[in-house]
């Protein structure tokens, strides 16, 4: 093997010119990499000039840019979702990331949460200066994830246990989304929706709110049932009011038609009934008189 003094002054050279040559093409070859960068799709790309300190927005694709002089941040235009749950695995953190929320009466429970929004390659450079360059995870992990935990706290503190989980959960989703679309909006983010998932109740109130409902189905249940009675008791009512003017009535008609009866007979009509009734035989037996037939009159 050749030691270095073997080499010749013109080896040396050669070897001095191939490591310069690679060195420039090391260096070629990174600038032309630094020269764009790719912004995918969904996103909005911010392109910072550190000298001069100006911003300008590109839409998704390749952008270029000046090496060692700009920096490149992308945020969300597609709707992006910051979910806090209870359920572990299943939200942006993997832990119980429930937000605690606490009641007018001081009471507090545990709330699933998500929230979904964007940002618009107008305002994506108010971002950009907003958090000063911070990636969208960062961002996540700070501001948004203060900012629905406050919102969603204030607003349930103006509300009952029982409002919260049933009579106004409505009214309370509005306000955490009204709230809560003004400051984001202040940071130049946009506001999508807000959902209310699970409530989690602490075990005693769990245990009270399910004798409350047991209570009140006994109560519903009761109150079924003298209904229930109340409308038999008046059907019968009913029934037996009907039965007795039905009585009433053909009462009335038997006298009415017993009165006509009397007054329309008379003894010529008697005698002509029985006339009309006779077979023509008189009895065998009698009292010495002829039978009810009067010859002396015409």
């Amino acid at each position: 093997m050749a030691n270095n003094s073997d080499l010749s002054p013109e080896t040396l050279a050669k070897l001095g010119s191939r490591v310069g040559v690679i060195a420039v093409a090391v260096v070629i070859l990174t600038i032309v990499m630094s020269s764009y960068t790719i912004i995918a799709p969904g996103y909005t790309g911010v392109i910072f000039n550190i000298w001069s300190g100006s911003l300008r927005t590109v839409g998704q694709g390749l952008a270029m840019r000046v090496p060692w002089i700009t920096r490149v941040q992308s945020y969300p235009t597609a709707l992006r979702t910051y979910t806090m749950v209870m359920r572990q695995q299943e939200g942006s953190s993997q832990e119980d990331d429930s937000i605690d929320l606490p009641t007018r009466e001081g009471q507090h429970i545990r709330q699933d949460i998500s929230v979904t929004y964007n940002t618009s390659e107008e305002k994506a450079a108010h971002v950009f200066r907003s958090f000063r360059g911070a990636p969208v995870q960062d961002i996540e992990d700070t501001f948004i994830r203060r900012t629905i935990i406050t919102v969603a706290q204030n607003a349930a503190g103006q509300m009952s246990l029982s409002e919260i989980i049933s009579a106004k959960r409505g009214d309370l989703q509005g306000t955490i989304e009204k709230n809560l679309e003004g400051e984001m909006s202040k940071m130049g983010f946009v506001l999508d929706k807000v959902n209310l998932g699970a409530s989690h109740l602490p075990p005693a109130i769990e245990n009270q709110m399910q004798q409350k409902m047991a209570a009140q189905q006994q109560a519903q249940q009761a109150e079924y049932e003298l209904q229930k009675q109340e409308t038999l008791a008046k059907a019968a009512v009913a029934q037996a009011e009907g039965e007795a003017k039905s009585i009433l009535v053909r009462a009335k008609a038997q006298s009415e038609s017993n009165r006509l009866l009397q007054a329309s007979l008379t003894q010529t009509l008697v005698n002509y009934r029985a006339v009309d009734k006779w077979n023509g035989q008189l009895p065998q037996v009698t009292s010495g008189a002829t039978p009810f037939i009067d010859l002396k009159k015409p």
